[in-house]
């Protein structure tokens, strides 16, 4: 029988899957209405997200801080266990300033900078890429 003290330090039953130390990226330069940014996917060795980054041109700012928690948190969850899909389901359709055109045609339009890194990862993971070439 546990206690209340007991139950309360117990670890997670879950695997933290994290990155090795040196493994491969992708990096994706953005801009939503004039803000600039670049968002980094670390890759498992399989190809599949397992963290990622946003680093914003206004360094320092309250919006870049939070936009490093919100990364944390991401990568938290994926390699905890959330898959990628549900992950984007959570975070996309997110509306906050900055939002606006993109320069990205597979996301032309962002509600956010949160809405924009769920789309492309969307877009870059999810969705599958047409192979065939029309002129073919």
């Amino acid at each position: 029988m546990t206690t209340t003290a007991t139950a309360k330090t117990q670890q997670p039953s879950t695997v933290r899957h994290a990155l090795e130390p040196t493994h491969m990226s992708l990096t994706h330069k953005f801009s939503i209405n004039s803000h600039e940014g670049y968002l980094t996917i670390g890759l498992h060795e399989d190809g599949s997200p397992g963290e990622i980054f946003i680093k914003m041109s206004k360094e320092g700012s309250t919006l870049s801080g939070l936009i490093q928690a919100y990364c944390r948190a991401f990568s938290l969850a994926i390699q905890y266990g959330l898959p990628l899909p549900a992950a984007i389901d959570r975070f996309k359709d997110m509306r906050f300033e900055p939002m606006g055109m993109t320069t990205n045609p597979d996301v032309p339009y962002a509600k956010s900078i949160v809405d924009y890194a769920a789309r492309y990862l969307e877009a870059e993971f999810l969705i599958p890429k047409d192979l065939t070439n029309s002129n073919d």
